[in-house]
């Protein structure tokens, strides 16, 4: 199956999820795609892509932090190249702060404190590859709510 469309198929999983709020249909969806892609032995985009929201709609936060970690391992075998072919709008690098805040945030919700700060700082190195646009706003905003939480 070409990258656009599993990309496609997992962008109407999101859209159970975020725009309509059904958690339970987006993670079934999630892991049919999974299947269909191979697992973490597909394509490294399709992958680092579905598991990054696939973590999203878990309700452990120790299965939220499995899932984020293989979008991260994916990430690091994803070339620009592949990026543009598929039409994202972003480089690799680009997704790099998304993915250390969401680790920050499960290590947070872990009680894991030096990770998450560690995680944290990692998301706030790699934040100048967003642009200043809605996305490069919701990355940063994520950032600055999870270092508040961490002060509490």
């Amino acid at each position: 199956m070409p990258i656009d469309a599993t990309l496609a198929r997992i962008a109407e999983a999101v859209a159970l999820h975020h725009g309509e709020g059904r958690r339970a249909a987006a993670r079934e969806r999630f892991a049919e795609i999974w299947a269909d892609i191979g697992g973490e032995r597909g394509d490294p985009l399709p992958v680092c892509v579905l598991a990054h929201s696939m973590a999203d709609v878990q309700d452990d936060p120790r299965d939220e932090l499995v899932w984020d970690l293989r979008a991260l391992d994916a990430a690091g075998r994803i070339t620009d190249e592949q990026v543009a072919a598929a039409g994202v709008p972003l480089s690799v690098a680009g997704l790099y702060p998304s993915l250390y805040l969401n680790l920050a945030e499960c290590h947070r919700k872990l009680g894991d404190f030096d990770q998450a700060r560690a995680y944290l700082q990692r998301a706030r190195d790699t934040i100048g590859a967003l642009g200043d646009d809605d996305y490069g706003r919701l990355i940063r905003d994520g950032l600055a709510r999870v270092a508040e939480q961490l002060l509490r």
